[in-house]
């Protein structure tokens, strides 16, 4: 169980050995093999399944999650992620065909996929656990070695990956720590850095990756927003309204952050969400234990600041002792107020009037490019629409936040929201270089074709190599 090249750093002094160290594990060439690879991905399972208990009493401590929340959006979305990579690492590791030109032939070209090194996991803090191990599923499958960086805001959890992830994983590394520890962790050179957080912080990252011209990925967020017109089954679309926005008290980078909804939909949306939250979350939130908590106080001072604009609808309460700040949904939000200026991050829900899908498509693409967008509408032509005159990370119909469980669809955003995409094959890639290859024959004949001068009978010998050579042109008819 015990990871001979893992370990847990803690001191400033020791970043740069330890990604020196790692550097000297990967050039020993030891995670290379498929057999190395499908070793850490079972150790990573059989971490996620042998201490449960110490993951779910870590995530209640840091953002009072409950157990069903941990399964379902941590510990569960990890577990998926492993099996699926296991599933299909050979594929993913066997170097593909492709055709080469006529020019060049006899010859043959592939695609080996080769790990890239050292790769750098900085985590956030919303989803600790998953969105640590998530993208290392991709570095390990890929065949590298990483540098793990969980949240300081989420302390609990950052210990325990820092105990457990050493204690069961190879070539694989620990840093805990805040702002000091991450700047000198990106003074060091890496193979690729792997980022989610905020863009503030996300050109930090991507300026001093620039340095070492080190790519990175940048899972970044923006406001999401969610188009309801008439069409719509509006006790389905308040009810996934409700679960994707309320969840982690809202403080998921793909919540529905606000929503856009038509003049004759609207009073029936609105009748229908206060009775959807009382059904999940009871008549006081506070007590439900499947109701979360704001991560820290300055986050909880921010949230409450943004309840000033619009009419209230549900909600509203709040306490600073417990963090606590009750499911609310907004009316009639003036466009420029505070909460549409800023990803809320929290279970705050603006609701807007627009006439029409195009006027939602003209608010939309006044403003960055969200991570996502959500479409609760039965009408092909709105749906249309917004596939074809808007940009998002992803589009999602009639549903918030699931697009996050399909390991074939790629998850990333675009412009604001982000740059690269992980998931399923799409993190092996990440993780991987694409290395063509491409091997020659030395035939006088071919070696000819290539280099001999351009002149009349250099031309008449590739018309007489090509005939014999390619299969249809030198066939007798």
């Amino acid at each position: 169980m015990t990871g001979t090249t893992a370990s847990v750093t803690r001191r400033d002094q020791d970043i740069p050995e330890t990604v020196v160290r790692l550097r000297a594990v990967f050039d020993s060439g030891v995670t290379r093999p498929a057999a190395w690879r499908r070793r850490q991905l079972h150790a990573l399972r059989r971490l996620l399944k042998d201490h449960t208990p110490a993951i779910e009493e870590a995530l209640y401590d840091d953002l009072r999650k409950g157990r069903t929340e941990s399964h379902l959006t941590e510990i569960g979305g990890v577990l998926a992620e492993v099996e699926h990579a296991l599933r299909h690492l050979d594929r993913w590791m066997r170097p593909r065909r492709v055709a080469v030109p006529l020019n060049i032939k006899p010859a043959t070209a592939r695609v080996h996929p080769e790990p890239l090194g050292v790769c750098l996991i900085i985590a956030p803090w919303n989803y600790p656990l998953a969105l640590t191990l998530n993208p290392l599923v991709g570095v390990l499958a890929a065949g590298n070695a990483a540098v793990v960086k969980p949240s300081e805001l989420a302390p609990a959890t950052s210990a325990l990956l820092a105990d457990l992830l050493p204690r069961y994983l190879e070539a694989v590394a620990v840093v805990e720590g805040a702002v000091e520890e991450t700047t000198l962790l990106l003074a060091q050179r890496f193979d690729h850095i792997f980022y989610t957080g905020n863009g503030t912080v996300g050109r930090v990252v991507a300026a001093a990756a620039a340095k070492n011209l080190t790519p990175v990925t940048l899972e970044l967020g923006g406001k999401s927003p969610v188009f309801v017109d008439e069409t719509a089954d509006m006790a389905v679309t308040a009810r996934r309204l409700a679960w994707g926005k309320f969840t982690n008290a809202g403080q998921t980078c793909v919540a529905p952050d606000y929503v856009l909804v038509t003049r004759a939909a609207r009073d029936p949306l609105l009748a229908a969400l206060p009775g959807v939250v009382r059904q999940m979350f009871g008549h006081d939130p506070r007590t439900s234990p499947d109701y979360g908590r704001i991560v820290n106080d300055r986050h909880y001072r921010r949230l409450t600041g943004l309840m000033a604009d619009g009419d209230l609808l549900t909600g509203g309460a709040h306490d600073a002792g417990e963090r606590y700040i009750a499911p609310t949904v907004l009316t009639d939000v003036p466009p420029g107020a505070p909460v549409m200026a800023e990803e809320i991050f929290g279970p705050i829900l603006p609701v807007l009037t627009v006439r029409d899908v195009h006027e939602a498509v003209d608010f939309v693409n006044a403003r960055d490019k969200p991570l996502s967008l959500y479409a609760f509408t039965r009408d092909k032509t709105a749906w249309r629409t917004l596939l074809e005159k808007t940009s998002s990370g992803g589009l999602v119909r009639n549903a918030p936040m699931i697009h996050l469980g399909v390991p074939n669809l790629p998850f990333g955003g675009v412009g604001e929201s982000g740059t690269g995409a992980y998931h399923g094959k799409t993190s092996f890639d990440t993780f991987s270089h694409h290395k063509p290859v491409l091997s020659k024959p030395t035939w006088p004949d071919t070696l000819r074709l290539v280099y001999a001068p351009h002149t009349s009978r250099s031309f008449a010998l590739i018309a007489k190599t090509v005939s014999r050579t390619h299969p249809l042109l030198g066939r007798k008819r």
